[in-house]
């Protein structure tokens, strides 16, 4: 697996890891108790990379189909 593939299964676990974080600060909040304030900033590592990886593979087709012609 390449370079390529690495940065996909990366953002996949990414993503995986961001939802788990989202859902568990939903889940806090639905029951009742109000986790302290930096629980809030925990899912902004995940989005941070989630945004580099996904411009990042977004623009990779791209980048390609110049470099080919």
């Amino acid at each position: 697996m390449g370079f390529n593939g690495w940065m996909r299964q990366f953002h996949r676990w990414m993503s995986v890891l961001f939802v788990i974080v989202v859902g568990g600060i939903f889940a806090a909040l639905g029951s009742g108790h109000q986790p302290v304030q930096w629980v809030y900033y925990l899912p902004l590592l995940p989005l941070a990379l989630l945004a580099l990886t996904g411009i990042y593979l977004f623009v990779l087709p791209y980048a390609l189909r110049s470099r080919r012609g």
